[in-house]
């Protein structure tokens, strides 16, 4: 057992120091703590000696060795920080993610092929001189039906095909009410688009009980019937990127008189294909319902239709997108099977 001395407490102190000065990690600060604390460190040895000390000598002894225990141990806890601290940083530097720099690894978002399809048609019109409208899809029936030239007894007024509140309001069978709203607000002249949801009690594979629609009118005066043809085939054209044929078959809506619907060419054979899954081999595809706005529509916007007159036309969105990429069923655009979409289905543009 060592003799306890001043020099001896001096020698632990300045042995701790320069031992200390060599630690660079928390594994060699331990190391250093067992050898100057533990049960065999040198600073316990020292202590287990005061016994052996003059009664005289001992107290003061007993001071030094205390004192000498926390400040190894004040500056084994100060040096442990500081490694931590160093440690740490060191570990946020490598492991730091700039948040600013472009995802890795990542499929980019993408637009739904509806409002795709709804983006890429309003851009089209737009071009054409046309303003996008939007109105309520809780409607009421005066704006439904009876602007629009419908009459109570009329089957689309069956509780069969709309669903209705309690308290008489419905969800919109149309975007048409869009119209009437417009033409009360805007007058005439007036070129309009309008794209939204809408309703009808309808739900299949080539029928969903809410689906998109995009209806566009046009009021002025003097406007001829080639106008609302040669508008169908621009927007159609544009948006298939190739001229198509065309097919007009005359029809009935009770808001256009005269109405037609309209037929293209199929968009995947272009009808020499008598197998053809779009088409079933018939060669044309059924797109649009259009025609000349009735008169009892027009002036149930506020307009003298007798100065003015024009054209309506709707189309189905969600149809049209299926046409466009390529998507056999209705419900796949309702369903949510994302990979089905991040799969390359045919052409939808990454925003």
């Amino acid at each position: 057992m060592p003799e306890l001395n001043e020099l001896n407490i001096n020698a632990v102190k300045e042995s701790f120091k320069e031992a200390l000065k060599t630690v660079t990690n928390l594994a060699g600060l331990d190391d250093l703590r067992v050898r100057f604390t533990g049960k065999k460190g040198d600073l316990t040895l020292l202590l287990r000696s005061l016994g052996k000390l003059p009664s005289e000598l001992r107290k003061e002894a007993g001071i030094e060795l205390n004192k000498l225990r926390d400040e190894i141990e004040h500056a084994i806890d100060i040096t442990g920080k500081k490694i931590r601290d160093s440690e740490n940083e060191k570990q946020e530097v490598s492991q730091r993610i700039d948040v600013t720099l472009p995802e890795k690894g990542r499929v980019s978002g993408a637009f739904h092929p509806v409002i795709q399809t709804m983006h890429e048609i309003a851009n089209i019109m737009q071009g054409l001189g046309y303003s996008v409208a939007t109105g309520p899809e809780k409607e009421e029936e005066f704006y439904n039906f009876e602007c629009l030239n419908v009459p109570k007894w009329h089957p689309a007024r069956d509780m069969q095909d709309t669903f209705y509140f309690p308290d008489g309001t419905l969800l919109r069978t149309h975007t048409s009410p869009v119209q009437i709203r417009a033409m009360l607000e805007y007058g005439a002249p007036l070129r309009i688009i309008c794209p939204g949801k809408v309703y009808r009690r309808d739900n299949d594979t080539t029928h969903s009980p809410m689906f998109n629609q995009m209806e566009g009118l046009l009021v002025d005066k003097n406007v001829p019937f080639s106008v609302m043809k040669g508008t169908m085939a621009e927007m159609l054209n544009a948006f298939f990127g190739k001229s198509l044929k065309y097919r007009f078959r005359a029809s009935y809506f009770p808001f256009t008189e005269p109405s037609m619907e309209l037929d293209i060419e199929c968009v995947e054979c272009s009808g020499h294909n008598e197998h053809c899954r779009v088409c079933h081999g018939t060669g044309w595809l059924e797109v649009a319902g259009m025609g000349m706005v009735h008169p009892n529509v027009i002036r149930a916007g506020k307009i003298d239709p007798d100065e003015y007159n024009g054209f309506a036309f709707g189309i189905g969105l969600d149809r049209m997108s299926m046409l466009k990429y390529g998507i056999s069923d209705l419900r796949l655009l309702f369903d949510g099977n994302v990979s089905y979409f991040l799969s390359g289905f045919g052409g939808v543009e990454r925003c």
